[in-house]
């Protein structure tokens, strides 16, 4: 037996994250890892996140870290992760793939604890990089170009020290002299061989330099000093001529500057005024940014509070290290820091970040710390200061993470066509219900009743260069109804439109005439208002359709073609005949290629199960090019000229390829290439979509074409990251659709169902669930189902937090002493005006600034009642004398 692992979505939450110039050029672009997932985004224009490449490996990934050789235009990237192995990978934009530049074999697979893979730190000048293990080994790699300038990499060069733990490492910015890494070592041989444990109380963490000489091709240590015991981590400062090199040392309520021969710098952390005294403070995340004249640090701490660090020196080195509160945001794993203007947030737990820098944090007046700070007999003296709505940074763009799921369930509780999945995520004041549906999310823009039930709708442009669209036109079953758009959308009479008559269809025709086809003629509308009506002969009528903007099919009653083209002056002229054995089905016509003037396939649907390829060409039109049986009567035929560009903005595109899509009344959707020159059929596909025959509707998805299918539900297909997917909506049930865009909707669609007209756009490309969040009070642990009423049971409890109603009165406090100035910060206005305007409303969000923190002992909980359908809390019982709820199970009687 084999069995196979397929993920329904990939992995949200992320490991790593780091940011640089992957593709060339000036584009600042973000590498995360996700567990086995290594994915490129890009903010776009509107400061959107893009997912340019995500791809699969094989292991799970546990560092990142980029490096540019010097005088290279681009970053590559250093892979750490369980499988053994150092992996530098290069980006290539044009094939939209990452390349593996190196692999080398160093150890065993497996997340071991003395096997490197854990740390990475390069060297600021990309000539080396260590790899570094949890406990002993560490390896350096030097990093060269062959004569065709091609990345090279050395053997490994061993920096081992047995019986020594590793906390952090880092590059030292040294200048093109040797290249240097620090790293926070705890030596536990003493510890180990002492039973008493007196050795282990009074181990000493040391901060240690490890040098790369170049010319004898070696790694030795070079200089070792004791550190602050709570020390947790290294950040480089800036070297050569940019700075005064070194490291700054994080620790528990300290940061420190070292570097070998310079006295410490210490600057004591700012803490939050109502942090009780047992806690300390510790910084788990940090970034760097660096320009021509200056740089500066973001340290985030645990709690979520960014404080920027600055440092003065001079000829004789550090003489003050600043510490100043910034911003707080969730608690991240990773910060990145764009060139461009833009805070990438990879957060811990639950939705990640994208903000944009709206200051630099200069003003005076913020609560800071100094390692100019008098020093007591107690120690440094503690700064306090008060969170504050955002003032230096403004969100702009989320990515969903379900970080972490605490329980989850399938069942089909709002009866629709699939289950939900009903999932705890989050922790503390992040926490959420997250109910899953498949499909993209639907941003709905509009909903108009109509005086009718509708059969139809289209959108129409007035010249074929205009931008937007200029009607939205509806079909009913005796009437058809003109709407002009604008800034609002009205029922216009003087369009030229018929409006005492069903339509077919309505379309632009040439570069600036309307066209609208009903069962009796076609309207030729041209653009100084002149009128052409092509009538039918006799009293046959028009039953199907087909055009692409020059070319027009029509099929009568009886199974009679008609095709018209647009000639040199604009007019529509009628071209040829041709009877066919039956009725016809449907009817569409291939797109015009470009810098052509016709296309020259048309393909024609009938009720005996078959599709046929026919010719529009003058040498052979209307001849039968191919025919292709399928397994029930086709309703709708649709053409797709698909260009899968696999570079993102800038990447090249492939040949376009011809694909016929047909809906059949069985449900079931029959996909075909076409051959571009013989016109010829293979590679068939089918897939079902619903109990509904498929109705296929052309419209545009990122500036290309598109197609959105209408079963029982919606379904799009559309191209991303070079390869076509076909994804259902969550949406209801349509009839008819078209694509619309407008000023305030640039690439939307507007459709029917039942008596309405709905404009709605489509978001979250390339997901496959679409999320609802319920909101919840503490960390989830457990969930139950309650099947009668549907409801779910949900227990939730933390550890050191304070329940609702102290939360409550602590909040009126600090703000009725902020106000009063016995805090000494003076920050109430900033608090209560600033940041944007859910700020003003909330200036202290839970969800944003976390809970304020009790004493490690003290427990807070409540069970839940939910109904996941209206998103509302039937019952809420909050547990009181410190009790917590862990675990639930349900029995229920059915009466």
């Amino acid at each position: 037996m084999y069995l196979y692992n397929l993920t329904l979505q990939q992995a949200t939450g992320i490991v790593s994250a780091i940011n640089g110039n992957f593709s060339g050029g000036k584009i600042q672009e973000i590498v995360v890892a996700r567990g086995k997932i290594l994915s490129l985004l890009r903010p776009d224009d509107l400061g959107k996140l893009q997912t340019l490449h995500s791809v699969e490996i094989f292991g799970s990934i546990r560092s990142l870290a980029q490096f540019r050789l010097t005088g290279a235009q681009k970053d590559y990237i250093v892979v750490g992760s369980d499988s053994g192995r150092i992996v530098i990978l290069e980006y290539n934009k044009e094939k939209n793939v990452f390349d593996k530049i190196h692999q080398e074999t160093f150890g065993k697979s497996g997340c071991r604890r003395i096997v490197p893979g854990q740390y990475l730190a390069v060297d600021p000048k990309g000539r080396a990089v260590m790899i570094g293990a949890c406990e002993k080994q560490k390896l350096v790699y030097v990093l060269n170009r062959d004569t065709a300038a091609r990345l090279t990499i050395s053997s490994p060069l061993e920096a081992h020290k047995s019986h020594t733990i590793v906390y952090s490492i880092c590059g030292v910015d040294c200048g093109f002299d040797n290249p240097i890494f620090a790293a926070i070592e705890l030596d536990y041989l003493e510890a180990d061989q002492d039973s008493t444990g007196l050795a282990a109380g009074e181990a000493q963490k040391h901060l240690t330099f490890y040098e790369l000489d170049l010319g004898l091709n070696h790694v030795s240590r070079k200089w070792s000093e004791q550190v602050d015991n709570g020390a947790n981590m290294l950040v480089t400062v800036p070297g050569g001529g940019d700075g005064p090199s070194g490291v700054l040392v994080c620790a528990e309520n300290f940061v420190i500057y070292k570097n070998q021969g310079h006295p410490d710098v210490r600057a004591v952390i700012p803490r939050r005024a109502d942090l009780p005294a047992e806690r300390g403070v510790l910084i788990v995340s940090a970034a760097t940014h660096k320009q021509k004249s200056m740089f500066f640090f973001l340290l985030q701490t645990e709690y979520g509070d960014i404080f920027k660090v600055t440092l003065d020196y001079g000829n004789d080195g550090v003489t003050e290290l600043k510490i100043k509160y910034f911003d707080s945001i969730p608690v991240t794993s990773s910060m990145c820091v764009l060139k461009t203007g833009f805070l990438f947030a990879a957060s811990e737990f639950g939705n990640h970040g994208l903000y944009q820098f709206q200051a630099i944090g200069d003003e005076p007046d913020v609560e800071s710390s100094s390692s100019t700070l008098m020093e007591t007999e107690e120690g440094f003296q503690p700064v306090f200061f008060q969170p504050r709505g955002l003032k230096n940074l403004v969100r702009i763009d989320q990515a969903e993470s379900l970080m972490p799921i605490m329980d989850m369930k399938i069942a089909n509780l709002f009866e629709e066509e699939t289950p939900q999945i009903f999932s705890l995520c989050g922790r503390g004041p992040r926490s959420s219900l997250r109910i899953l549906r498949p499909g993209l999310a639907i941003s709905e823009m509009a909903v108009s009743q109509l005086p009718g039930v509708p059969s139809a709708v289209w959108t129409v442009k007035k010249n074929v260069n205009d931008a937007f669209d200029a009607y939205i036109v509806v079909s009913f079953a005796n009437a058809t109804l003109v709407l002009s758009i604008g800034e609002t959308v009205e029922e216009v009479s003087d369009s030229g439109f018929l409006d005492t008559t069903p339509s077919l269809a309505v379309s632009l025709i040439g570069d600036d005439s309307l066209m609208q086809v009903h069962p009796n003629g076609i309207r030729h509308i041209r653009e100084d208002g002149r009128i052409n009506e092509w009538r039918t002969p006799g009293k046959r009528t028009i039953v199907k359709v087909g055009s692409n903007g020059l070319q027009v099919v029509i099929a009568l009653s009886g199974g009679e073609l008609i095709y018209f083209e647009v000639d040199m002056t604009g007019q529509l002229m009628e071209v040829e005949k041709h009877e066919m054995s039956g009725d016809v089905a449907c009817l569409d016509i291939a797109p015009v290629p470009e810098g052509r003037q016709r296309s020259r396939f048309l393909a024609v649907g009938s009720y005996d199960n078959t599709i046929r390829i026919l010719s529009l060409d003058p040498d052979d039109c209307m001849q039968i090019l191919s025919v292709q049986s399928v397994s029930s009567p086709p309703e709708s035929l649709l053409f797709l000229e698909v260009k899968a560009s696999v570079g993102g903005e800038d990447g090249a595109d492939h040949p376009a390829s011809l694909f016929l899509n047909a809906g059949l009344q069985n449900g079931v959707l029959f996909r075909t290439v076409v051959d571009m020159v013989t016109g010829q059929l293979s590679d068939s596909r089918s897939r079902f979509l619903g109990l509904r025959a498929p109705k296929l509707f052309s419209i545009k998805v990122r500036g290309r074409p598109a197609m959105l299918c209408l079963s029982s539900r919606p379904w799009l297909g559309y191209i991303h990251q070079g390869h076509f997917l076909l994804t259902p909506l969550s949406y209801e049930t349509l009839e008819f659709a078209a694509s619309f865009s407008s000023d305030q909707c640039a690439e939307g669609v507007v459709a029917v169902a039942g008596d309405a007209l709905r404009v709605f756009t489509i978001e979250r490309l390339g997901e496959t669930f679409n999320e609802t969040a319920i909101p919840l009070r503490y960390t989830p642990r457990k969930f139950v189902l309650q099947p009668k009423r549907k409801l779910l049971v949900i227990i939730e409890s933390d550890q050191g937090s304070y329940t609702a109603e102290e939360r409550e009165v602590a909040r009126k406090e600090c703000f009725e002493a902020a106000g009063m100035g016995e805090n000494g910060n003076g920050n109430v206005d900033q608090m209560e005006n600033g940041g944007d305007d859910e700020d003003k409303e909330d200036p202290l969000s839970d969800e944003q600034y976390g809970y304020p923190k009790a004493e490690s002992d003290k427990w807070v909980s409540c069970i839940r009642v939910l109904d996941p359908r209206t998103a509302t809390t039937t019952c809420l019982l909050e547990l009181q004398d410190n009790e917590a709820a862990f675990s639930v199970s349900g029995r229920w009687q059915i009466a």
